[in-house]
């Protein structure tokens, strides 16, 4: 019998006094995701009075529905609406306690060397090399069970990837998660109600509570305090459940933003702070992806088992063309949303189909043609895909085609938004070559929102030094998938646990 997890301690608004919550601390930390949790157990080690204050709310466990609407309505940013500006782009993101670490499929890739090593050239992040980060990788391997799905993890929908791949000649193998005894029940997006998936709130969060970390959750950060370069203090505003505001404030020595790649910027943006080289919120990238369905005789039940299990593409070369396809389907209902299941007797039939259909998504490294942005003090994300990206798209939709024929498909669906197929292996290039690049012409969705902080040595070019502290500010650091220079073409989140590690370590050192 496994030993019982340490308990998360959560002070939610209905706890708080009505006249509020005023809280001294030597570090406050904003945000409660992949970088946030990561800095607080790290610096709570380390003998430090540390708050996370985390907008969304305390969602346990045993709440978890394993149902992807109520959970989008629940545990996501904008209850699953956050849009790009252009309105054919969802950007989904964790909004609850643990983040988007609690609704990610724990698909974990270190990233690319060529990745790394273009921060060095481009940005002059030599402190980033992949040499520098093995030991944090390292360290957040051992520490969430990071290891390659078992070959009984691996569902006949990943098992065809593979085999179609390697006919191929292209790189494909078992996909690398942070679970632990896995119970292969296909609902990682929707929260995991048996704490197998090693997320932020079963993880760092309850290790950080233990050492004595305040965590405080519907707890959304607003103003700033600055007394010269510092920020002295943050005032935020808990609502409860039934609308009820109280003010929190929080005196802290230490201020850490990681509230991922969209609120950090507009926090700073919100506070006129941190722009002196006017990149806050410019550079947004978030490896936009398109799902691809397979058609085949034979039943495959492709969300049958864990969620993501295979893997395919030329990862190691993300500047030069390569893509990523990740072996996953989330349901039959969720199959209707990815491509045109036709109106009628039409859909009737694509919908019974959908227990034969082999499933992946794409992704690409895309190249930071975004922003984020306040209009009127509303959000905004300005984000479509130029024609360099789409050249991308369009070879991982080709790479996509080509496997599932050689996998034994019949038939390829396209992520269109009107109805678009393959009949054929013959047909690929010709319908590939066909498509074209514009808004609302396919069913794009993007899990990975990076970039609007960017890190550089420079601090004429970049918002967040080698460090991860802002250059306009002495006592701020940024830690999440916002300072990353470049997009990754793989799942962010290792690389986010391993730099935010590696930040941790940094304000230690500098006491």
């Amino acid at each position: 019998m496994s030993e019982p997890l340490p308990a998360l301690k959560v002070t939610e608004p209905a706890m708080m006094p009505a006249s509020g919550l005023r809280l001294r601390a030597d570090v406050v930390i904003i945000g409660s995701g992949a970088s946030g949790a990561v800095t607080a157990y790290e610096l709570s080690r380390s003998g430090a009075k540390v708050v996370v204050l985390e907008a969304g709310p305390y969602v346990r466990s045993t709440e978890f529905q394993e149902h992807a609407p109520t959970a989008l309505e629940t545990l996501y940013e904008d209850h699953g609406n956050q849009v790009n500006t252009t309105g054919d782009l969802a950007i989904l993101q964790g909004k609850c306690v643990g983040g988007s670490t609690v609704v990610n499929a724990a698909v974990c890739f270190r990233a690319p060397n060529q990745v790394l090593e273009s921060w060095i050239t481009e940005h002059g992040l030599e402190n980033l090399s992949p040499e520098a980060l093995e030991p944090y990788f390292e360290r957040v391997e051992r520490n969430l069970s990071i290891r390659q799905n078992a070959p009984h993890e691996v569902n006949y929908n990943g098992q065809l990837l593979i085999e179609g791949a390697k006919k191929l000649g292209i790189a494909a193998e078992p996909t690398t998660r942070n679970v632990k005894n896995c119970a292969l029940s296909g609902h990682c997006i929707s929260g995991c109600r048996t704490d197998r998936k090693q997320s932020m709130l079963v993880t760092y969060l309850p290790w950080a509570s233990e050492l004595g970390a305040t965590i405080l959750s519907g707890t959304q950060a607003e103003t700033f305090e600055v007394r010269d370069r510092r920020i002295t203090a943050v005032n935020a505003t808990a609502v409860t459940a039934n609308g009820a505001k109280k003010p929190v404030r929080v005196e802290a020595g230490l201020v850490v933003v990681a509230a991922g790649a969209v609120q950090t910027p507009l926090l700073f943006q919100r506070n006129k702070l941190g722009n002196s080289s006017g990149q806050v919120g410019l550079n947004f990238a978030c490896h936009p992806s398109l799902a691809v369905f397979g058609e085949h005789e034979q039943n495959i039940y492709a969300w049958a088992g864990a969620t993501i299990t295979a893997h395919a593409g030329d990862i190691e070369n993300p500047l030069h063309g390569g893509y990523l396809l990740e072996a996953g389907m989330v349901g039959p209902v969720v199959t209707s949303t990815w491509v045109d299941g036709g109106l009628g007797s039409d859909f009737l039939e694509f919908m019974q189909s959908s227990k034969k259909f082999q499933a992946a998504v794409t992704l690409i490294h895309d190249h930071n043609v975004g922003r984020v942005y306040l209009d009127g003090g509303r959000k905004r994300i300005e984000y479509d895909i130029d024609d360099q990206d789409f050249e991308a798209l369009r070879e991982a939709l080709r790479g996509t085609a080509r496997i599932y024929f050689a996998a034994g498909a019949k038939r390829v669906y396209l992520p269109t938004t009107r109805r678009t197929t393959i009949e054929s292996a013959s047909e690929i290039d010709s319908v590939i070559d066909g498509l074209r690049n514009g808004r609302h012409l396919y069913r794009l969705t993007s899990y990975h929102p990076q970039g609007t902080m960017r890190m550089g040595a420079d601090p004429s070019r970049s918002v967040v030094g080698p460090d991860g502290r802002c250059h306009d500010l002495d006592n701020v650091y940024v830690p999440d998938a916002s300072l990353f220079p470049s997009s990754l073409l793989v799942n962010p989140q290792l690389t986010v646990y391993g730099i935010a590690s590696y930040v941790a370590d940094r304000m230690l050192a500098r006491g």
